[in-house]
């Protein structure tokens, strides 16, 4: 096997440990992690390897309890957009496999000013852009022109604020590119950590394990600093997959002084003539038990979960440290627009409701729809959102911008019932808030926003 920072050797040994918990050395690693320390990788792996009940409800209790000390009862909602799906690579797990024989679809800049302003009109503020990899249909002109295009698009409803993106490998050069286009945070997901399972999968230039491995490095080396890392779960064991993404972030950490922006935990899912019987399917127990050691172990960093998850699956999730979530989702090309041709899609969803309803269901689960933008534009990425993240200081910021944003959704899309629950969801959240100074000034901006105000944020 290559040689690279995610030692397999070490990761398959640390999951072979006996499962008999000490309930004294339990406590002892969830304590380090209500300390926001994180975790070692021996650590995560001590308590992935126990599957005793009540060591499982103190994970989970951990887990609530250090999400709500960082990011609050907060949720930030965002919409993917796919732009093309022309793909060279043959993944076995995916619907833009390049031997898929369904009709491939680019959209023009007109189509996308057309799905953009769709998304506006929802109530989106913010968009994860995303891309198959083709150098001939996919260049990296395209690219950055589709992010201009979409950043242009305005209208009474609003406009997109921020957008993120999920574009393949690249070279620094390109990466310097995006960057210029003020894009927001750059996903690449590993897929699956386990060398061999990536080889047997992959087909084309995405089959480079090491490529796709060192991707983030030439985004750091081009100025990018806020990255996502990702695994599709199913690929091979669970815990392997969670101890490489504990591996990769620390890798990063060490290299750049950055750690990962956001962790997404995509579960795999069907899509059109996508035969691949995942071999380590995840179980949902095991899947809230992931996501609430990735809490623990990565206090800091932003988590996010999809449609691919059932409505009952995200609101439990959500409790457990999730703190980013699509919305009213489309996996094809020219899926929000009605006069936009549909392409193929990616995967399958399972959980299509509407954004309103999304919202209105947080909010019955007691937490906060936000669709604050406000830390890119207030330069707080890269270590000065880490400086602030760990610690827990973001908050300060997150709990008034998700007030102010929550206002401004209410005003220009809310139903009369999501208006009815917003209202009483912001008088709570303005009852916490401990900073006298932030909250004058929160209640000042929610009266401009009431007069017509609108992008008021801290």
């Amino acid at each position: 096997m290559d040689k690279t920072f995610i030692d397999a050797n070490q990761l398959q040994s640390l999951l072979e440990e006996p499962a008999t918990p000490d309930l004294s050395r339990i406590n002892a690693i969830l304590s380090k992690g209500r300390d926001l320390e994180g975790l070692t990788l021996e650590e995560a792996a001590y308590l992935m390897n126990s599957n005793d009940p009540e060591v499982q409800d103190l994970i989970f209790e951990t887990a609530a309890w250090i999400k709500n000390k960082i990011y609050g009862d907060r949720l930030v909602l965002f919409a993917p957009l796919y732009l093309n799906n022309h793909c060279v690579n043959d993944c076995a797990y995916c619907g833009f496999h390049k031997s898929n024989p369904a009709t491939r679809k680019k959209l023009t800049q007109e189509e996308i000013i057309r799905e953009t302003t769709s998304l506006i009109n929802m109530g989106h503020k913010r968009l994860l852009l995303e891309f198959g990899e083709d150098p001939v249909n996919n260049p990296i002109d395209y690219i950055v022109e589709a992010i201009q295009t979409v950043y242009s698009v305005k209208n009474d409803k609003g406009e997109i604020r921020r957008v993120n993106i999920n574009i393949a490998s690249t070279t620094t050069e390109n990466y310097a590119k995006i960057k210029a286009c003020e894009v927001g945070t750059y996903q690449l997901f590993q897929e699956t950590y386990h060398q061999e399972t990536y080889k047997t999968l992959h087909k084309g230039p995405k089959s480079d394990y090491a490529r796709q491995l060192y991707a983030l490095d030439k985004a750091f080396e081009a100025g990018i600093d806020d990255v996502g890392l990702g695994v599709l779960f199913g690929l091979y064991d669970w815990r392997f997959e969670v101890l490489g993404l504990l591996s990769h972030a620390a890798y990063l950490k060490e290299r750049f002084d950055v750690g990962p922006h956001t962790i997404s935990v995509p579960r795999f899912k069907p899509a059109s003539t996508v035969s691949l019987q995942p071999l380590y399917p995840v179980a949902d127990a095991d899947f809230l038990k992931l996501i609430a050691i990735l809490r623990i172990a990565v206090s800091y960093t932003g988590m996010i979960i999809t449609t691919r998850e059932t409505a009952e699956i995200r609101e439990k999730a959500v409790k457990l440290g999730i703190t980013q979530a699509s919305a009213a989702s489309c996996t094809s090309p020219g899926g929000f627009s009605e006069d936009t041709k549909k392409g193929v899609e990616q995967f399958e969803l399972a959980d299509k409701r509407s954004l309103d309803e999304v919202a209105l269901t947080m909010m019955q689960q007691g937490f906060t729809p936000s669709f604050c933008t406000a830390c890119y534009r207030r330069e707080r990425t890269g270590s000065h959102f880490m400086d602030l993240a760990i610690p827990g200081d973001i908050q300060l910021f997150c709990q008034p911008n998700s007030i102010l944003t929550l206002m401004e959704y209410l005003e220009d899309h809310g139903t009369p019932e999501s208006k009815k629950l917003g209202l009483q969801t912001i008088e709570k959240e303005l009852g916490t808030i401990e900073n006298q100074t932030i909250k004058r000034q929160t209640l000042e901006r929610l009266d401009r926003i009431k007069n017509g105000d609108r992008d008021l944020y801290f």
